[in-house]
């Protein structure tokens, strides 16, 4: 992205990228998943996961929402980040922070 970035600043193209923490989507929210995180049961379910979803995020809470991420991509494709470029957009819940 970055190096996009530097390439694509002289035609007056924006880069950036988002970086989305647990987002409740069915890719989260399924056994497969909850499996990875509580592999000591054999049929792990939503509320024997959602502390550990908790516990990665700065932030108290288990996931962002979808409508978080898209908002995020509103904000960057819209004139008022008509001078935001190569940046690393957090969305995590301040994940990356911890």
């Amino acid at each position: 992205m970055r190096t996009l970035a530097v390439e694509l600043a002289p035609h007056r193209i924006r880069v950036n990228s988002i970086h989305p923490t647990t987002v409740r989507t069915p890719l989260l929210l399924n056994e497969n998943n909850w499996r990875i995180f509580r592999p000591d049961l054999a049929r792990p379910v939503l509320a024997d996961v959602i502390d550990l979803y908790r516990g990665l995020n700065l932030l108290p809470v288990p996931w962002v929402e979808p409508e978080d991420v898209a908002n995020a991509l509103l904000f960057l494709a819209s004139d008022e980040a008509r001078y935001v470029t190569g940046v690393a957009f957090p969305v995590d819940a301040g994940m990356s922070v911890k």
